[in-house]
């Protein structure tokens, strides 16, 4: 009984594999009048479509993106700044709100950090859909991980997930600048990684078309024995004078904190507010 039973699923499966064969030769050669049978769950011919005239999605994709063709029908204008920094407490990740599409200012509300898990955080930079889908498929991966091996994913190994994901796709037209910070058995750690799958870790980074400002900031008040207060005001400020400068970035800032047990949001401050309010102090 087990060999007569063996037997059919063998013969099933090659029936299967031939059936799958002659659906993928007559789907090459655009030929849908011979799977017309109903048990084969072919659509009929006058619902057939044709493909893409090339075979190769990065070679396609670069023909719409080249510079230099005036044919360039995908012109990516991004505009953000997101910085973190690791100091003695923990890391502090901040980010402004402000979504644009070239000289239009689509959104003053965007939320661009995602909350992966209690322990994991990661930033939107780039074409706000890519990273929001990445990064939400990377807290399924985390998660999974933590089903498969009862304990919390550590912050290089979320990272390196999303970088081998992206790079499988690089050259396809992904927009991505991202940081993933968080908590794990070695203390708090921060990557950065890009749609071309680079991965890099510092103390310290900023992202964004208005990154070279808050580098500044950062750069003059920036102390690794710092209280969780200055740290908070140092995020703040950076944004806020990114903000003033790069006409990208603004709407709020919003802050966290990664601590030992898990992120907190500190605040949500508007740019506005706080610029003025630092003219007043200087004044």
């Amino acid at each position: 009984k087990q060999w007569y039973q063996r037997r059919v699923a063998i013969t099933a499966g090659i029936t299967n594999n031939l059936r799958m064969a002659a659906l993928a030769a007559a789907y090459r050669s655009m030929d849908c009048g011979s799977l017309l049978s109903t048990d084969t769950g072919v659509m009929p011919e006058e619902e057939s479509f044709e493909y893409l005239p090339h075979t190769d999605p990065a070679t396609f994709v670069n023909e719409f993106q080249n510079t230099t063709s005036a044919d360039n029908k995908i012109k990516f204008h991004t505009g953000t700044t997101t910085l973190a920094f690791k100091f003695k407490h923990g890391v502090i990740v901040a980010v402004d709100s402000r979504a644009t599409a070239g000289s239009y200012i689509a959104s003053q509300t965007v939320k661009k950090v995602i909350e992966i898990n209690p322990y994991l955080l990661g930033t939107m930079a780039g074409g706000a859909a890519d990273c929001s889908f990445w990064e939400r498929l990377l807290a399924k991966q985390c998660r999974i991980y933590q089903l498969r091996n009862r304990e919390r994913i550590s912050v290089a190994a979320a990272s390196k997930i999303l970088s081998n994901m992206v790079y499988q796709y690089k050259g396809m037209g992904l927009s991505m600048g991202t940081m993933v910070c968080g908590w794990d058995k070695r203390g708090p750690g921060l990557y950065y990684v890009d749609s071309d799958g680079q991965r890099t870790t510092n103390y310290m980074f900023s992202v964004g078309s208005g990154s070279t400002y808050a580098y500044g900031v950062m750069d003059t008040g920036y102390k690794y024995e710092m209280s969780v207060e200055d740290a908070c005001d140092l995020g703040r400020k950076a944004i806020m004078h990114a903000a003033h400068r790069d006409a990208m970035s603004g709407g709020v800032v919003n802050l966290y904190h990664m601590k030992q047990d898990g992120w907190v949001k500190v605040s949500q401050t508007d740019v506005s507010q706080m610029y003025y309010q630092s003219l007043e102090e200087r004044n």
